[in-house]
């Protein structure tokens, strides 16, 4: 697109410790809401009822979701502008308070009466997390804008790994609550079709840290106006680039913004397996169950939780680490984690004690915190301050498609592996180990 002027401008200030601690805090309570879906959602519709060869159908709907709304919220708040609450807060505002009324109704998609696997409960517990998960995305986007809009190049780094440490404890948070309120002596069982009071309780508990998260951010961040963002020497703001589409947005997307979309295709189809399959897999190789209601099933969700907790505690710790990455260690240390990751899957796939379910979820944590810090880092150095929330909300599709392929393959993909769900894992493995080598692909530059 061409432009009207180009206009020599001043660096964005560096931040304060203050200032990065305000900016990531509240990413805690949004990642509780993210983490109570992803991690029980599993559990929730095995339990009322869902076949597990049909299990994908439901893990569509949040990626659907993203694909769709997070481009948009990008989009509109690149153009949003109130005078208290800043361009991308109304747009966390919003997304706390349906997530918190949808937090409250989807654990309790066995409770209404409906019937166990009936039609009505399963058509119930989905609306529910298509919900949810707009919601979600909408809130999320938020706390991935602002890093963009407020940091300069040599911290948004340390602003990536800090939000996704402080988002890491929420998950931990949401993945251990039912455990801890299982040991509490709240029941982590029901009968057939209702979801375990402990699991409900969480949700509950989850929803009133997002709400509390949501408040603390907007009291304590304050955005740059319009008038400081145009001051910054790379926005150059023009009145053509005001009226830009989406679509002419990402016919100017830089090259790094495609080939990171690249390199996070295989990634990103072997995660929802994980979320997807743990539960069931554990039960198979460890509790030697494949019957969703028995007491055995249900213990294996509860140590699904505890290691996502694991996994979550090792991701703060590493996180703390990648902090001090810089553009010559970033694709290395992504490499060698990835590897790590695959490496732990196959220890799901094959493993049948809980030991080596910790060390492979371990494995898996070092994973994660690569993948959600080091392509972000990456894209967010290459962007020249236009359009900022419209790019990273439309990288967002790079993520959403592949878990859209993924779950939609799996319904021929799990029957062809014997209706197992840890030989699911073996695929996991393998895109992990494409997906770490595919980032040298994309060079990490301004």
């Amino acid at each position: 697109m061409e432009k009207e002027h180009s206009i020599t401008r001043k660096a964005r200030p560096r931040l304060t410790q203050k200032q990065i601690f305000m900016m990531t805090f509240g990413y805690f309570g949004t990642q509780i809401a993210f983490a109570m879906q992803t991690g029980t959602m599993g559990r929730i519709f095995q339990t009322i009822g869902a076949d597990p060869n049909k299990l994908g159908f439901f893990f569509i709907l949040p990626p659907l979701a993203g694909l769709v709304v997070q481009p948009l919220v990008g989009y509109f708040s690149d153009r949003t502008w109130h005078h208290r609450w800043g361009r991308r807060m109304p747009y966390l505002i919003a997304g706390t308070v349906v997530s918190m009324l949808v937090m409250l109704l989807l654990p309790n998609a066995g409770s209404l009466g409906f019937g166990y696997g009936s039609f009505a409960a399963l058509t119930f517990g989905a609306v529910a997390v298509l919900f949810m998960d707009l919601a979600c995305n909408v809130s999320q986007q938020p706390f991935k804008m602002i890093i963009p809009d407020m940091a300069n190049e040599e911290q948004s780094q340390t602003l990536w790994s800090m939000q996704n440490v402080w988002g890491s404890l929420g998950s931990l948070t949401a993945f251990g609550a039912p455990i801890l309120l299982t040991a509490l002596g709240i029941s982590n069982t029901a009968k057939q079709g209702e979801v375990p009071l402990s699991v409900r309780v969480s949700f509950y508990v989850a929803a009133a840290i997002l709400g509390l998260s949501t408040i603390f951010t907007i009291r304590n961040v304050k955005e740059y106006s319009p008038e400081e963002m145009r001051s910054f020497q790379d926005a150059e703001v023009t009145s053509s680039s005001d009226k830009a589409s989406l679509w002419e947005i990402l016919k100017s997307a830089p090259k790094t913004f495609w080939r990171l979309g690249l390199s996070a295709f295989f990634v990103w189809v072997a995660i929802p397996y994980m979320w997807t399959y743990s539960t069931g897999a554990l039960a198979e190789n460890i509790w030697h169950t494949t019957d969703p209601t028995s007491a055995a099933f249900q213990a294996a969700g509860n140590w699904f939780g505890l290691l996502q907790a694991v996994y979550c505690a090792v991701a703060i710790l590493v996180g703390l680490f990648f902090t001090k990455l810089t553009k010559h260690t970033r694709r290395i240390a992504y490499t060698i984690s990835l590897f790590l990751g695959a490496l732990g899957f196959l220890f799901i796939a094959f493993g049948h004690s809980k030991a080596l379910s910790i060390v492979a979820f371990v494995l898996f944590g070092i994973a994660w915190i690569a993948i959600i810090t080091v392509p972000f880092t990456i894209l967010t150095n290459s962007l020249n301050g236009e359009h900022d929330g419209a790019l990273l909300g439309l990288y967002n599709c790079f993520i959403c498609i592949p878990q859209i392929v993924a779950s939609s393959i799996s319904f021929m993909i799990l029957p062809a592996l014997g209706g197992s769900m840890a030989k699911m894992f073996y695929i996991c493995a393998s895109c992990f180990l494409i997906g770490g080598l595919s980032i040298w692909l994309v060079k990490d530059e301004k």
